[in-house]
């Protein structure tokens, strides 16, 4: 590239727990990032590495290229077309890239909206948390059209460098999160129960999980997850109130596609049953604790040095 070719502008809408770290790829890439946040105290530490930071969505619609990261569907619609919105100022971005998990209905009225207007939508939802994204090991899922992917596919590659997918067009990338989401709620629920069986039985979570982690069953997500069944660390990377929500959306797509779903909708009562109990705002691994009291059984930490199998590589 030519010295004299004008450096491509971004604009990052949503500095939470995953946003933060994502948003920190891009300026450690050396990329031109502006950032907005509702709490702006939370994006404000970006600056120290060449972020600029702005008190408003509306703020970055004269960038050419603006990602969204944000919790809920109703906070995409707001932030992109809310009265402050991206899509709703006199500049407009050329790509507006989401990385949220929202619903597909949401997703495709930004899409119409912002097509009227000469911006294209990538659905680019993610797979991770803020530790994996630091780790260089968060995986993204990408949908809309190709040649859009095919242009920011670099800046996807540089905050997902592990595996970035393009599914197709419109909305099928949200459809591949969700699935994902409820297969990561089932697999979280018998793991639980497994490991509540096996320490009930006299094994320590520390080695039954050691097994598990190296035989086939083992997964990159059994042993991200072993520090905190082992020591009962519940601070939050995603919570039950996070995972319910892509459960409501992701049965919501099954009864409209007719798909039966009995492992998943009971795991979405158990959700709700954590969640009913007062577990909103810790980790959803808080399913190990109520599997284990389902069982009659009360955990305490282990207190043994386990692995994540997380580089700590930034």
């Amino acid at each position: 590239m030519s010295d004299n070719t004008p450096r491509t502008t971004i604009g990052w809408a949503g500095t939470g727990r995953m946003g933060y770290a994502m948003v920190s790829r891009l300026l450690k890439a050396g990329h031109d990032v502006t950032v907005y946040n509702r709490t702006r105290s939370k994006c404000e530490p970006l600056t120290e590495l060449g972020a600029t930071v702005v008190d408003t969505a509306a703020e970055l619609a004269d960038r050419d290229i603006v990602f969204t990261m944000v919790s809920a569907s109703k906070d995409f619609a707001e932030v992109t077309l809310g009265e402050h919105g991206i899509l709703r100022q006199s500049a407009k971005p050329r790509i507006l890239v989401d990385c949220s998990t929202v619903s597909a209905d949401v997703s495709a009225q930004v899409r119409q909206e912002a097509e009227q207007i000469g911006t294209a939508l990538l659905a680019a939802p993610v797979s991770g948390n803020g530790k994996v994204v630091k780790a260089g090991k968060l995986s993204m899922v990408a949908s809309g059209p190709r040649e859009v992917f095919d242009e920011v596919a670099p800046l996807l590659s540089a905050i997902a460098p592990r595996a970035v997918t393009y599914a197709g067009g419109d909305e099928v990338a949200r459809l591949v999160k969700l699935a994902h989401n409820i297969f990561l709620g089932v697999v979280t629920q018998s793991l639980a129960e497994i490991t509540v069986l096996a320490e009930k039985g006299g094994v320590s979570r520390a080695a039954f999980l050691e097994f598990l982690n190296g035989s086939v069953m083992g997964s990159v997500f059994t042993q991200y997850k072993t520090p905190a069944f082992v020591n009962l660390d519940l601070s939050p990377t995603f919570t039950p109130e996070l995972l319910r929500k892509d459960f409501d959306l992701g049965l919501a797509v099954a009864r409209e596609l007719e798909v039966p779903m009995p492992v998943a909708s009971l795991t979405h009562q158990l959700v709700q049953h954590s969640i009913g109990r007062g577990h909103r705002d810790i980790d959803f691994a808080v399913l190990l604790t109520e599997a284990a009291l389902a069982a009659g059984l009360t955990l305490e930490p282990e207190d043994t040095k386990v692995t994540d199998g997380l580089s700590d590589a930034s």
